[in-house]
């Protein structure tokens, strides 16, 4: 026996491009989706044998239908895996993905297994969120929660409430400069690249392949922002401009050990420096990567200051505001988000964590002299969670 833990890192990530809820991929099925994303990767690291893959993670946050009969095991056996490959399922709302990812980290970190793929997948047109939920009456009847605790936009006018110098405009201003930086990325060829080619099969125009997202608004103004309606509260500040869409898609990570990567000549993008989640009121749900992130630093032995770069998942521009707002960063921040955000992409839910992670994974790329940073995300019901990395191309720096 050993205590010795084992270096994790981020091989490689990629996802599908992002449709929304029920369009371009109204005729695909969930679990098609996610097998792309898999084949992809695999396609992207022909050097790794697939018999050499211990495990599979894969989260939906509805587990129902052609997202169900554990998906992690489902997707493998559909993408050609060994049948000797074992796989399972995730599920932690928005941070399936992300919680995939920390599973299989702390598995590769005791040495239980050397590689493995984590990932997630949302249809969020065939699988509303929400669909065949049913809470338990104790929740109201004893008030645990507040009755429109379960309402994602609910939660993010609570955030407005809490802190009401998180004005709309900011909000606006946040989601305009996020379809901009988004549109940016687009022009220079920064998204694209980590986008595998679906096919899509819609039931009016048929069959199709997919190559960038569906929801992105490069037209976008702050005007037509202001004048958008407020569905969640007459006369509030959380409109359809400023928050994430209702989005499909899936998503794909390669992770190993330190060592099995170079054993195998894999790439090495990221270095898994720890991770936390944490819980909040569900009430204002969009306020835990605040703990998450305070606590994920402390077991680092980091500071925000140490933080060069930031992934944060953009499920509403509050909650985005309230984190920045906590620890001091300006909104227009440009360590933040450089490629935009789930605002301008979308947030198919249990997907999104990958997501952040192959962005942070590029920045890295770019800046090598930035060596700490971290993707986080709020969680329904009352949670965040932060994944702190290490640049493997940092070479000096302040950060």
């Amino acid at each position: 026996m050993t205590s010795q833990l084992h270096s994790v890192v981020l091989v490689d990530a990629v996802r599908t491009p992002f449709g929304k809820a029920g369009s371009m991929y109204s005729g695909t099925r969930a679990d098609d989706l996610m097998v792309r994303a898999m084949r992809g990767l695999l396609e992207r690291n022909p050097q790794l044998s697939p018999e050499l893959i211990d495990d599979v993670a894969i989260a939906a946050a509805t587990q129902t239908g052609d997202q169900g009969m554990n998906i992690g095991r489902s997707a493998s056996l559909l993408a050609g895996l060994p049948k000797t490959v074992p796989g399972y399922s995730i599920d932690r709302w928005c941070a399936g993905a992300l919680t995939a990812t920390t599973t299989i980290a702390g598995a590769i970190a005791m040495g239980a297994i050397d590689i493995a793929i984590a990932g997630g997948v949302e249809h969020m047109g065939n699988h509303p969120m929400g669909e065949l939920m049913d809470p338990n009456p104790r929740y109201l009847a004893e008030k645990l929660v507040e009755q429109d605790a379960l309402a994602m936009g609910a939660t993010a006018e609570r955030l407005h409430d809490r802190f009401p110098h998180l004005t709309k405009e900011r909000a606006d201003t946040y989601a305009f400069n996020s379809q901009m930086k988004t549109a940016k990325a687009y022009a220079d060829g920064k998204i694209q690249r980590d986008l595998i080619p679906t096919a899509a099969r819609h039931p009016e125009t048929g069959w199709g392949i997919a190559t960038v997202d569906e929801s992105p608004r490069p037209t976008t103004t702050i005007e037509g922002l202001a004048g958008l309606k407020t569905p969640f509260r007459p006369a509030g500040r959380v409109t359809a401009g400023n928050s994430s869409g209702l989005n499909d898609g899936a998503t794909a990570a390669l992770l190993a050990s330190e060592a099995k990567a170079k054993e195998l000549g894999l790439s090495i993008k990221a270095r898994l420096v720890t991770f936390a989640f944490a819980g909040v009121e569900p009430e204002v749900m969009g306020y835990g990567p605040v703990p998450a992130t305070i606590k994920a630093l402390n077991k680092a032995g980091l500071k925000i200051e140490d933080i060069g770069a930031f992934e944060v998942n953009e499920a509403f521009a509050v909650q985005v505001l309230a984190f920045l707002d906590h620890f001091g960063i300006a909104d227009d921040d440009p360590r933040v988000n450089p490629y935009g955000g789930a605002i301008a992409v979308g947030h198919p839910l249990a997907s999104s964590g990958v997501r952040l992670m192959l962005n942070l994974a590029r920045t890295f790329e770019e800046k090598t002299d930035v060596r700490y940073g971290i993707t986080t995300m709020c969680i329904g019901l009352g949670m965040g969670g932060t994944v702190i990395w290490e640049n493997p191309h940092y070479t000096g720096g302040t950060k």
